[in-house]
């Protein structure tokens, strides 16, 4: 059967899917600084991160419409699988849903089978959700195998993260309910992890390096079956670093595949210059 996935742009998808006509990315809106910027393929990250740094105010976003998301369900494929952010951290999957109720009281003789998925993650994760449910068409599988197993693959997958700047996502309302995080002056880094979509800590150090490491080591010690696993990592503005932290757990772990990969915009608003997210 006939397949196409819809995600939205915090999705990082390589360029070779990008360029894949079976994907379809739909795109958040980032405001800051009084203009606003499509997170598509004219994002500059550079340009971005600048207006963020000059602005006395949180850069924000904003999910794209319901009609956007209905939009990308037409077309001729038999079945239709959209992939948004956590619906903890994002309105894209209500809108996605909202989309396809549109969508399918338009045309209520048409067998389309569509489904939407919240990743429970962002940006890699949602990219490795996307091509675990690409794996799974190539190879046949029914509209609901697909949606069961790849809802299994929601469930198992980790992600973990440490940023330079918890800000963005504390003024933005993404870390309610927890304490207070960073301690500056100390150099305090938290180690946080996304459990089935919410936001949590696991850990802390002082200092950026080994708040990585340390998240190096709980990431290992609560994974299992690495060797059929792979390894995303996205940065923001720091390749090196995201390197060296693929080359710590790749010295302790064997995985199927390793990704790395600059964030797009909206992963850049929250992340923030040389954030590092790791899922698996």
């Amino acid at each position: 059967m006939s397949y196409k996935i819809v995600v939205d742009s915090c999705c990082d998808l390589t360029p070779e899917k990008k360029a894949d006509p079976h994907f379809q990315r739909v795109p958040l809106t980032l405001m800051v600084g009084g203009k606003s910027y499509i997170d598509d393929d004219s994002f500059d990250q550079k340009e971005y991160l600048a207006a963020v740094a000059a602005s006395p105010e949180c850069a924000k976003t904003a999910c794209p419409s319901p009609g956007m998301y209905m939009k990308a369900y037409e077309g001729e494929e038999d079945m239709v699988f959209a992939v948004t952010l956590s619906q903890h951290l994002s309105g894209s999957y209500s809108s996605a849903i909202l989309g396809q109720r549109i969508y399918e009281e338009e045309h209520p003789d048409q067998k389309k089978q569509i489904h939407v998925f919240s990743s429970d993650s962002a940006c890699v994760g949602e990219a490795l959700v996307a091509f675990e449910i690409q794996r799974l068409c190539e190879e046949g599988h029914p509209f609901q195998e697909i949606v069961d197993l790849a809802g299994q693959f929601i469930y198992n997958m980790k992600t973990y993260f440490v940023l330079e700047d918890m800000d963005p996502l504390k003024k933005n309302g993404r870390l309610t309910g927890l304490a207070a995080l960073v301690v500056t002056a100390l150099n305090i880094r938290p180690v946080m992890a996304g459990d089935h979509g919410v936001i949590v800590r696991v850990g802390q150090s002082r200092g950026i390096e080994r708040a990585l490491k340390t998240m190096v080591k709980h990431a290992i010690e609560t994974g299992t079956d690495f060797a059929n696993k792979t390894l995303g990592i996205t940065h923001v503005n720091c390749r090196e670093r995201a390197e060296w932290v693929a080359h710590l757990l790749t010295d302790r772990v064997t995985f199927r595949d390793v990704y790395i990969t600059d964030a797009a915009g909206v992963a850049t608003t929250y992340a923030g210059d040389h954030g590092i997210v790791v899922c698996f």
